[in-house]
């Protein structure tokens, strides 16, 4: 598109919608906020347009811009004050969400769906585990007016060029990911392919169609090595323990980059061991009641002195949807010189969201025992390579910017947890 044409495109879109926000502007050309921003600044500098208010939306203020006999001014205004994820913060959000037949993607499809968002839900349902398991998750959305399926796998990039050139969404949630500390030592270039070559094409696809936010999923296992207890965003990550904690180092940094490069806001949080109905099948709880059911042993790492800040399903949830809505600031404080890990000087945040409560693992088993009503042979053995002895979150970030407050204790997730997979199974 030569200059004028866009000017002229961009006049033709203003009249229609004098009220666009500059970031629908730049999702309506196809073009970054940033070269979004010059154009319009032309339009109205050279008057194409009389004198009137356009706006723009970031993470802390809505702009004004004006046309004055000096040229473009630019005059920031309060912005309204953050509401609870239980109504949204815009009206019907469109929400691209990458591995929706997960076990976080399809909750939080169903979440922001009874909010009343849009959500484009992108899984290519592989067979790391149980694939009907994926297919019941994902008929849970399948019927919704607003939900959109999309059949394609992120490290398709063509594939993920059409979904976003075809569906424009506002906001994103990466969430697909080759999960599992100990497959990445069998297959690691499933971890190549997914966790980096597919968020490669999710941060472009967020670049070249004018994304608002894009939250993205990174793991406890980034703490690799560390010993200092509770874990803390602030902390250094540089060594991983596996090629999977790498990967989602490797996410961390990507993402900064285009942050600083692109204006892009992005959020990513350090998951810490989820669980809870509906849950993946290759995680201790659910591998725990499958065995003990079947009156089978289960293996019991580093001998049960395991620790884990277990994180029911819909505290995770509900963190992801108030990150989500919670665009990516700018540290105004930020310095090179004592540089902080979890912010920057780009629209860029990292935190942890756990349970800040780490369970011991014998611990965790007797719950589960109480809840089947049955105990387990147990298989005591040493501590596998590439795993870490304990985790234990530091929310406070995430609780002072969103008001997260994980509220489900142990016993009550094992518990609702049991109640699913008999009925799941008919056990």
């Amino acid at each position: 598109m030569i200059e004028d044409d866009l000017h002229l495109e961009v006049l033709r879109l203003l009249e229609r919608e004098p009220d666009m926000s500059q970031r629908q502007l730049a999702r309506a050309l196809g073009l970054s906020v940033g070269k979004t921003h010059y154009a319009l600044k032309a339009v109205l500098d050279r008057g194409w347009v009389k004198a009137q208010n356009f706006r723009r939306s970031d993470n802390r203020s809505a702009y004004l811009y004006k046309l004055t006999p000096n040229g473009l001014q630019e005059k920031a205004r309060p912005r309204t004050t953050h509401r609870s994820t239980h109504t949204n913060t815009k009206n019907k959000m469109k929400v691209l969400i990458t591995g929706s037949a997960g076990f976080i993607g399809s909750a939080l499809s169903l979440r922001l769906l009874e909010r009343g968002d849009q959500v484009v839900g992108v899984d290519n349902l592989n067979d790391y585990y149980d694939v009907s398991l994926k297919e019941a998750r994902l008929a849970r959305t399948l019927d919704h007016p607003n939900f959109t399926e999309v059949r394609e796998d992120i490290a398709d990039r063509a594939a993920m060029e059409r979904v976003f050139r075809e569906h424009r969404p506002e906001r994103v949630v990466n969430l697909a990911a080759q999960a599992g500390v100990r497959y990445s030592l069998e297959n690691p270039a499933a971890y190549v392919d997914t966790n980096l070559v597919g968020f490669g094409n999710i941060l472009e696809g967020c670049r070249h169609n004018g994304v608002e936010h894009l939250v993205y999923a990174s793991s406890s296992s980034v703490y690799g090595a560390n010993t200092t207890m509770p874990f803390s965003v602030h902390d250094n990550v540089d060594h991983p323990l596996s090629l999977y904690a790498a990967s989602k180092k490797a996410n961390e940094l990507m993402a900064h980059t285009y942050s600083h490069l692109y204006d892009l806001p992005v959020t990513g949080l350090r998951f810490f061991t989820v669980y809870g109905p509906w849950g993946r099948p290759d995680m201790a709880l659910f591998m725990f009641t499958r065995k003990i059911l079947a009156g089978e042993p289960i293996d019991v790492f580093n001998y049960g002195h395991h620790r884990r800040d277990f994180t029911y399903i819909d505290d995770i949830v509900e963190g992801v949807i108030r990150t989500l809505d919670h665009v990516a600031p700018r540290n105004p404080d930020w310095s090179g010189a004592e540089p902080d890990s979890a912010t920057s000087a780009a629209p860029y945040r990292l935190y942890n969201i756990g349970n800040q409560e780490p369970v011991e693992l014998m611990r965790y088993i007797e719950v589960l025992e109480d809840c089947l009503g049955k105990k387990a042979e147990k298989n005591l053995l040493p501590l596998q390579p590439g795993d870490v002895p304990d985790t234990y979150a530091d929310v406070e970030a995430l609780r002072q910017d969103v008001g997260y407050a994980p509220a489900t204790a142990v016993e009550d997730g094992i518990a609702r947890f049991v109640e699913w997979y008999r009925e799941y199974y008919r056990i």
